[in-house]
């Protein structure tokens, strides 16, 4: 099923858009000071937490007749709660990877994975859906793949922490499609079905070690991960219903740039002949935000 775009209005897509982005790349350091926590940790606190802020955002903003609308849904098709398990599934892998890679020497794999993301988001939507491209969106395509086609040259394939992020995003978003979910209400559910794993690993770390009690600071920090945390899911989800895929795809190229000088920052090194990867890659990422400045200056 085709979704709908508000054409009207895309530069709100852009604009949320790179805000996640921002946020998401913020998150990837902050993963950093919540030490002795583990990534696995990390990623049960941050799904306990962040769900009660997105309840109050949805309940603030009157987005909860979404979760409504799908508790109906599910009462008349029970059948559907297999399809939101696979796409919490999907979900919670993204996000355990994503907080377990910067605290174990893999964010420049994973942040090659975002760079390959947006290119399998821009296959997605035109093979499947048939979305157009701009000239600026073919540019940019064309430098991004001389980019990730000197980095397969390389490497002689990809780790499967980057494989996990390429292909494991545009399942997610193609799932949640098919399921009629790419909502607000259809995150919700995504993160409610995480709380299980996610409540096991906090009060099992809990019972073990009892990181907080040695480190008391900790309170307030995991309390401000999960308001990132919501704040840049709800702008990720928000973005992906107002843009067409191959353009919400190409703008996806902001977090892996910010994502890499997280990671050039935590002591990892780009190679000398690593340039020829990131150089089209950054040209790519320029040309998006042409693009997207032409969205917000046009209106259209």
């Amino acid at each position: 099923m085709l979704r709908l775009v508000n054409h009207a209005h895309p530069y709100r897509g852009v604009a949320l858009s790179v805000t996640s982005s921002c946020l998401f790349a913020g998150l990837y350091y902050y993963a950093t000071l919540l030490s002795p926590l583990t990534g696995v940790q990390i990623f049960g606190w941050r799904m306990l937490l962040t769900l009660p802020c997105v309840t109050l955002f949805m309940l603030l903003s009157r987005e909860w007749k979404h979760v409504q609308h799908l508790l109906t849904r599910l009462k008349q098709k029970p059948v559907l709660f297999l399809g939101l398990l696979c796409s919490s599934a999907l979900l919670g892998t993204q996000q355990w990877l994503f907080m377990w890679a910067p605290l174990n020497g893999r964010g420049l794999q994973v942040s090659l994975g975002y760079f390959l993301l947006p290119l399998c988001m821009l296959l997605s939507g035109r093979l499947f859906y048939k979305e157009q491209l701009s000239r600026l969106q073919k540019l940019a395509s064309l430098f991004a793949a001389c980019g990730v086609g000197h980095a397969l040259y390389r490497a002689g394939g990809f780790s499967w922490e980057a494989l996990l992020v390429a292909l494991g995003f545009p399942a997610y978003f193609m799932l949640r499609r098919r399921l009629s979910t790419e909502h607000l209400g259809g995150l919700w559910f995504d993160m409610l079905l995480t709380l299980p794993f996610a409540s096991w690993v906090v009060w099992g770390q809990q019972a073990s070690s009892h990181p907080f009690a040695q480190h008391p600071s900790l309170y307030p920090l995991v309390v401000l991960l999960a308001l990132i945390s919501a704040t840049a899911f709800m702008a990720y989800i928000t973005a992906s219903r107002l843009l067409p895929l191959g353009l919400f795809g190409l703008l996806g190229y902001v977090e892996p740039v910010l994502m890499l000088l997280v990671a050039l920052v935590l002591g990892e090194h780009i190679q000398p002949e690593e340039w020829l990867t990131y150089l089209p890659i950054w040209s790519a990422v320029v040309l998006m935000v042409i693009e997207g400045g032409h969205h917000v200056l046009c209106g259209k």
